[in-house]
């Protein structure tokens, strides 16, 4: 129970600061500001600070070990074991409003009603423990249940007959005091790996997948044969899981939607990945839609027991395509990081999933032994009672209390009778034992049949040689229990995941042609949504654009949807750091010529492919390795030569920061990497590039 008294912030001699006279206003002492950092021995040990530490020490513990991680040992919660427990104590066989049941699990819970119902909602939505009546939510479309006065519940046979045993069960106080409620339950099911947690604490989180009934059993069945299992997780939406990273439960998976065909332009998706819900799913299908990502035309939703969601695509789409997107894009695919953290001994601790189920099993034989030796304990007892009541009646000892007067001398009459027989009971005779006898009635005691209590005798002989026999060999006991409760349940709980191995989708091939980016030299505009204009290429959204100016100015962005580069870009292509590209540019009237790799750059910085300090001026950029370059000069008064042929290739490829090869002094009017039609093959020598 949380203090609700109002704690004292000073301490026992130390005085509040006094209140100012009513109606002055006086300012508030503003310390300076210091410029040193704050240090822990600044603040000091007030009493502040010690009742924050030590109740948030107090609420973390709290959070961790009684709300949000499970205990290993029965795999609950405390509100589900509550509400299981609740459930227990008003069970007669029919249906109980859950109203009622959130009322009395509220003598055990400390907290609102609201947690015991969703908590309820969900057991019950597993399918497992509680069975409900009315409608209790959909757990593909999310809708909530109705209101607990209108729906009913009651515990399944399957929790009635393995989660309880009031004799292996321990006890303490409610929050209150005035009840009793069970610490952990004596469940013989791994109830964790069952249903499946989630939850999070104060620096704490734990995620542990559900997995097939059937198949807990049956590897149970192999760990106490020591023989290998195999675990997957299996969801009640079903879908399909691709496992290869579990690891035990301490990895990852993913989760995919099935999608099937249904004609040339429909997709219908029939499953969904765990945790998804038919409205977050259409929501993320409606918003790639708008982002480009994938074309459709309507999206119909008729879930009801079942998923189907159609996708009307449009008339121009691939199918598979279509499909792979609607895995990249949209919650038709899910990834899952796991971390197994349970309550072991009141403390936290991380486990495989075989590791949890393992104790399981460990524990289970540990019930299914303290069980037998409790019936073991019935039989003997019930072996005694009917020796007694033998032994009472056909030696006529009742007789003997007829002439006795007082209570001793009749308990005393029937110990002397008994004496002779002391070889044939199990035990000695108690108090208890004499009040049995004096309470038979007369009418059993003339109606005795002394052949029908013989058999009842061999009857629990038989019984007691049985449970002898378990008790020799527990485990092999715990087997023969482990494959009767899988003959009795598993049919009602079958697989509804598939694995899967999923291919990796490459998301740039997928949207390659995604964006059509076009540059508009007149204004100047570059990007995907440019109205006119040259149009340059199509790239995907995870692409990077790199940009080039006259200046030789360059930088790498992302796709832009309208964006002012001013005209002198001279170049825009997908960037690929390992393309070689050539570059004529010219800086102080020297012409140079250079081959280089943009390599590793910083997104949206800008550099410079020229040597620093020196104004260049780009004549040539390609990225397409011209075999020759054809330069036309502008004229000039005593000009011999005209026009010259270069050869790129044998300039060694460097960085975008190195000088290049000297080319030329002159002017260059004009350069190409195609020989232009008024190029005179005899007019000029070949071009020589200088170091």
């Amino acid at each position: 129970m949380t203090d609700t008294r109002q704690s004292s912030l000073f301490d026992d001699d130390e005085e509040p600061a006094p209140r100012p006279a009513r109606g002055k206003s006086t300012p508030p002492s503003i310390p300076a500001a210091s410029k040193q950092p704050v240090s822990d021995s600044d603040i000091g040990d007030g009493p502040l600070r010690r009742l924050m530490d030590g109740n948030f020490l107090q609420y973390a513990s709290y959070v961790i070990r009684d709300r949000a991680i499970p205990e290993l040992a029965d795999g609950l919660k405390p509100v589900q074991r509550r509400i299981l427990h609740a459930l227990h104590e008003k069970d007669d066989g029919r249906f109980i409003k859950v109203a009622n049941i959130v009322g009395h699990t509220m003598q055990y819970h400390p907290h609102g009603d609201a947690s015991i119902g969703d908590a309820l909602v969900t057991l019950v939505n597993r399918g497992y423990l509680i069975e409900g009546q009315g409608n209790f939510g959909n757990i593909h479309t999310g809708d909530p249940a109705a209101a607990p006065r209108y729906i009913e519940c009651r515990l399944t046979d399957l929790a009635a007959t393995q989660l309880f045993n009031d004799d292996l069960t321990e006890f303490i106080p409610s929050y209150d005091g005035r009840n009793k409620e069970p610490v952990v339950l004596p469940a013989k099911l791994p109830l964790l790996l069952m249903l499946g947690a989630e939850g999070i604490a104060v620096g704490l989180s734990t995620r542990i997948l559900p997995h097939n009934f059937g198949e807990l059993i049956q590897a149970q069945i192999a760990i106490l044969q020591k023989k290998p299992f195999k675990l997957l997780p299996d969801f009640q939406q079903g879908g399909l899981v691709d496992a290869r990273e579990y690891d035990e439960g301490r990895g990852k998976v993913r989760c995919r939607a099935v999608i099937d065909q249904k004609d040339e332009a429909t997709l219908v998706i029939r499953e969904l990945p765990f945790g998804v819900t038919t409205e977050a799913l259409i929501g993320s299908i409606e918003d790639a839609a708008k982002k480009g990502k994938i074309k459709t035309k309507a999206i119909r939703d008729y879930t009801a027991e079942k998923v189907e969601i159609e996708i009307a695509l449009a008339a121009d789409t691939d199918i598979q395509q279509a499909i792979q997107s609607l895995y990249v894009f949209t919650q038709c695919e899910v990834s899952l990081s796991l971390r197994p953290i349970v309550i072991h001994e009141q403390r936290p601790v991380e486990l495989s999933v075989h590791e949890i189920l393992r104790h399981n099993t460990r524990r289970l034989v540990e019930l299914l032994r303290k069980e037998l030796q409790i019936e073991r304990k019935k039989i003997d007892e019930a072996l005694h009672a009917a020796s007694l009541v033998r032994l009472f009646i056909v030696n006529r000892i009742y007789k003997r209390i007829e002439e006795c007067k007082t209570a001793p001398d009749v308990r005393q009459a029937i110990l002397n009778g008994l004496a002779p027989f002391r070889d044939q009971l199990r035990r000695d005779i108690t108090n208890a034992d004499l009040d049995m006898l004096l309470a038979i009635p007369i009418r059993r005691i003339s109606l005795y049949d002394i052949n029908k209590s013989r058999k009842e005798e061999d009857d629990l002989l038989a019984d007691l040689a049985s449970v002898e026999e378990h008790l020799t060999d527990v485990t092999r006991f715990t087997i023969t229990y482990l494959k009767g409760i899988y003959r009795d349940y598993a049919d009602l709980f079958p697989r509804k995941t598939r694995e899967a191995r999923f291919d990796a989708i490459e998301v740039r091939e997928l949207t390659a042609e995604e964006h059509a980016v076009v540059f508009d030299r007149e204004k100047g505009y570059l990007g995907y949504d440019v109205g006119g204009g040259e149009p340059l290429f199509r790239c995907s959204s995870y692409d990077k654009i790199i940009l080039v100016w006259k200046d030789c100015r360059y930088r790498v962005i992302p796709p832009p949807a309208k964006l002012f580069v001013d005209q002198d870009l001279v170049y825009a292509a997908i960037y690929d750091r390992d393309r070689v590209m050539t570059l004529v540019y010219e800086a102080d009237g020297i012409s140079h010529l250079k081959r280089f790799t943009f390599g590793g750059v910083i997104q949206n910085k800008e550099y410079v492919c020229a040597p620093e300090g020196e104004p260049a001026i780009c004549h040539f950029f390609s990225d397409a390795q011209p075999a020759t370059l054809y330069v036309k000069y502008a004229p000039r008064k005593g000009q011999q030569i005209h026009q010259q042929e270069f050869d790129p290739k044998k300039v060694a490829i460097r960085t975008p920061k190195t000088r290049g090869i000297q080319m030329t002094t002159k002017k260059i009017a004009a350069i190409s990497a195609q020989k232009p039609r008024n190029w005179d093959d005899k007019a000029g020598p070949r071009g020589a590039l200088l170091d």
